[in-house]
């Protein structure tokens, strides 16, 4: 193959297992147009995938800044050469798409495309997709170069293996919505069993201290004592079945925007100064993210509710192959050993077990007037 410096049989095969590394649909659109256009030496590279409604329910684009993407304005529509590809289920090779009967124009921020090289990408007889090139990068000669017939079966095999890449990771993504909403499903239920029996047994010895105001003050008193304690209980029964749902914002922001987002609003909606720095850290697996978010949560909520601090610092960093979190508070502290013993956590066993659960380490250091830092280090950062 001559397709510049990046062509050759570990060209492909390197693009090939790219696209196969991949689980979530966004990354694997984005490596598909990346490596085509690669590739194929293309100036612009694009993928769309249809929706129901005669759009694109996604269209990532390769070669285009993040301010002309802007500027171009919404999605386009399913016409002209993108509906032949996904309708007719045809490619398209043209010397000049602009020459095209079909062509229909473009915003005035789009890009001048040329020669054009498209192809549909096919799950079985389903067009999920229309994978294009525009612009091939090369001397033009009177009459221009474009893309030749060996681009064509090179950009064939990408569709190919593009549909998947594609569909197993729309399965990889169903087959988690489907586990996510199951583990809710399960949650829910013990939420209702758990907070259900708790409240119960909380309305029967409110009962009973009621009856015995008057007559036993004293043994009233100790039933109003278990009440307390009662509904202290069920609040930590409803608060660990809570944090075990993942929040959409993690899916769609990842760690970094979702944990900046609520220390904004702890940061607002608190007296004390709550601050979020992040360096270096690149998305995670789900489940690190997931851990580091939830052990972040416990952490502020330990330093906003029982600390008395008047600042919290939140940081986020990469130190080595870890990503480390770190929350420190200036607050009143406390003795780990003193709290172990009175069988007291400050939720710090479910913090040590999310980060076990994934590989990774917490520590704690705090005394007494002191504050406290909680430290966090998962693999992979």
């Amino acid at each position: 193959m001559s397709h510049g410096p990046r062509s050759g049989l570990a060209a492909v095969s390197s693009a090939l297992l790219a696209m196969s590394r991949h689980l979530e649909v966004r990354d694997v659109l984005k490596t598909i147009v990346a490596s085509a256009r690669d590739l194929l030496d293309a100036e612009y590279a694009a993928l769309g995938v249809p929706d129901d409604h005669g759009g694109f329910a996604q269209f990532v684009v390769d070669g285009v800044s993040d301010e002309q993407w802007k500027a171009i304005g919404p999605l386009p529509r399913r016409h002209g050469i993108l509906a032949a590809m996904l309708d007719e289920a045809k490619g398209q090779h043209l010397a000049d798409v602009r020459k095209d009967p079909r062509f229909e124009g473009w915003p005035s921020a789009h890009p001048e495309l040329a020669d054009f090289l498209g192809l549909p990408i096919r799950d079985g007889d389903e067009v999920i997709g229309a994978l294009f090139l525009a612009n091939k990068k090369c001397p033009r000669p009177e009459g221009g170069c474009g893309f030749t017939e060996e681009d064509e079966e090179l950009l064939a095999i990408l569709a190919q293996h593009a549909a998947i890449a594609l569909t197993n990771a729309r399965l990889y993504e169903r087959s988690r919505e489907l586990t996510i909403a199951e583990e809710r499903s399960r949650l829910a239920h013990e939420l209702h069993d758990a907070v259900s029996q708790k409240l119960f047994s909380l309305r029967l010895t409110a009962q009973a201290a009621t009856a015995l105001v008057d007559r036993d003050p004293s043994r009233a008193k100790g039933e109003m004592h278990q009440v307390a304690l009662l509904a202290a209980e069920a609040a930590d029964e409803l608060r660990a079945a809570v944090v075990e749902l993942r929040p959409a914002a993690l899916d769609e922001d990842g760690l970094v925007a979702t944990l900046r987002t609520q220390i904004q609003v702890l940061d607002r909606a608190h007296t004390a100064r709550v601050t979020f720095t992040s360096r270096g850290v690149r998305a995670l697996p789900a489940a690190q993210e997931e851990a580091l978010l939830r052990v972040a949560q416990e952490a502020l909520h330990n330093a906003l509710r029982h600390s008395g601090a008047e600042r919290v610092d939140v940081t986020l960093e990469r130190r080595g192959s870890a990503a480390v979190l770190r929350v420190t508070d200036d607050g009143s502290g406390f003795d780990p050993a003193s709290i172990r013993r009175a069988g007291r956590h400050l939720g710090l066993v479910s913090m040590r077990d999310r980060a076990g659960g994934i590989g990774g380490r917490l520590t704690v250091e705090s005394a007494p007037g002191k504050g406290t830092t909680i430290e966090m280090e998962a693999p992979g950062g």
